[in-house]
């Protein structure tokens, strides 16, 4: 049975309770009114120890928040995609290594002739008659053609080609490999703090949704209270049935409200479990405060020297300066070693006579292009001059979000102190109107307004202190101190 049938089951036999104590209701003295309601309090009572239980406990998983860290890094989608990304992006550095090796192919061909490769004797323009005897009959014994090859020509060779210079093309291209493995670690890194902080704002939230149920709980206990003695004090002639009214209205409003703050605490834990991909979570991490604020100007200079969007703007400035260099290799000439070794050919005149192996060297010098190459060496160096202001841009942002939460967690850490007096003087205030109520000085209302407004510098100050952690957590990951938020949460939690 999960936690909502339990909630129900539990509700329910209160409720039956509840009839039973009712009925009939002509038999019942005034005095088990209230009784019955001291019955439904304790139903709400019983509900929040409950959900104060994990769900499925015998599957739970307790975690602290380091806990969580790790158990997200493992089983995040969305880190596994990065470090695919990265893995294709190193492959393709290797691949460009090769670049600068000799290639070697084996080639086999067939080829049809017309007629085979041959020359006549008359195609000389020789008349025997005009040679000396010996040699004229010597010429007249030849054949009347000579065959060099055959109509069908196999031949199957090896062939090696090795670029000793490029233009700088291939070094240039190698650094653009390089620069993009540098470009995905960096992507990676941002999508790391990503995470952290939208963990920090759902873990954190969890707690929060805990507390408001606490709260809300507090809240419709003392309520109950108050319900009970106002039908007491009608019961006694003390007070109008007003303000029984009033109090049994601002009850069944609270039992309302808790409801709902379960209703939130349940999808915070469900959202928890889903995103850590664990049946269900224990959290029994807390909010915290640090005792003083850190150091911007520490954490400026830790967001200038090693933030992951200026090092991956870095990369896109690598990129474009070999780009630069690729288009203007393009002008320069190639020099390259070549060479061919024959494996099989066939066994006509002509095969005999070409050799069975060649090596040499090579050059070719582009003079016309109509690749526009010229244009290209402008978009490379708008490309370089590109990455450097968007560089200087996002300096300038880093700058000023790094203040903007520096200064969010600043008035959320003095909000958060500022209600401590605020809840001291609503509990006075509580008490107070307590007092006067049971003694006759006070109305109901006025009871209720004072419970409401200590449920809401509650609320307050749970908010206050979350609004710190959020903007704790994005200057933690600004910053690139991520194991600092960790270390204070473990130390400040104990």
């Amino acid at each position: 049975m999960n936690f909502y049938d339990q909630s129900c089951a539990l509700l329910r036999r209160c409720n039956l309770a509840k009839g039973l104590v009712q009925e009939p209701s002509q038999q019942l003295s005034q005095q088990s009114q209230g009784l019955s309601k001291s019955l439904m309090s304790l139903a709400f009572t019983c509900v929040f120890a409950l959900v104060s239980q994990p769900l499925f406990a015998d599957e739970v998983s307790a975690l602290s928040f380091a806990k969580a860290w790790q158990q997200l890094q493992k089983v995040s989608d969305s880190q596994q995609a990065q470090a695919a990304q990265v893995a294709r992006a190193k492959g393709l550095e290797e691949a460009g290594e090769d670049l600068g090796w000799p290639s070697l192919q084996l080639t086999s061909s067939y080829t049809l002739l017309e007629k085979p490769l041959g020359l006549e004797v008359a195609d000389l323009g020789i008349d025997p008659k005009s040679l000396p005897p010996a040699l004229g009959q010597m010429l007249a014994a030849l054949p009347s053609e000579f065959a060099f090859s055959e109509q069908d020509i196999f031949r199957t060779s090896l062939k090696a080609m090795w670029p000793i210079y490029t233009g700088g093309q291939i070094t240039a291209a190698q650094g653009i490999h390089k620069a993009e493995v540098s470009e995905k670690i960096q992507q990676q890194v941002l999508a790391t703090r990503e995470l952290f902080v939208l963990l920090v704002n759902r873990y954190y939230g969890v707690a929060v949704a805990k507390a408001l149920v606490e709260t809300n709980q507090t809240l419709v206990d003392s309520l109950a209270v108050h319900l009970a003695h106002a039908t007491k004090r009608e019961q006694q002639g003390q007070i109008a049935r007003v303000e029984v009214l009033n109090a049994e209205v601002a009850y069944n409003n609270g039992k309302i409200n808790l409801a709902s703050a379960v209703r939130q605490w349940e999808m915070a834990n469900i959202a928890m479990a889903r995103m850590l991909k664990l049946p269900s979570v224990n959290l029994y991490s807390t909010l915290f405060m640090l005792d003083e604020p850190p150091s911007l100007p520490y954490l400026s200079q830790l967001t200038i020297k090693q933030h992951p969007a200026l090092k991956l703007l870095q990369a896109k400035e690598a990129q474009a300066s070999g780009l630069i260099d690729v288009e203007k290799g393009r002008y320069k000439p190639k020099v390259f070693l070549y060479g061919n070794y024959t494996l099989y050919e066939d066994d006509s005149a002509l095969s005999q006579m070409e050799p069975d192996w060649m090596v040499g060297v090579g050059l070719t010098m582009p003079l016309i292009s109509r690749d526009g190459r010229s244009g290209k060496v402008r978009a490379a160096k708008s490309a370089l001059l590109q990455a450097r202001y968007t560089k200087a841009q996002t300096q300038q942002d880093l700058s000023l979000l790094l203040d903007q939460n520096y200064r969010q967690l600043l008035q959320a850490q003095e909000e958060s102190q500022s209600l401590d007096t605020s809840l001291a003087l609503a509990t006075e205030n509580l008490r107070l109107r307590d007092i006067a109520f049971n003694q006759g000085l006070s109305t109901s209302i006025d009871r209720v307004d004072a419970e409401i407004k200590l449920k809401a510098v509650h609320t307050q100050q749970l908010a206050a202190k979350y609004r710190y952690l959020q903007a704790y957590a994005s200057l933690m990951s600004i910053s690139g101190q991520l194991d600092e938020f960790i270390n204070n949460s473990n130390s400040l939690e104990k």
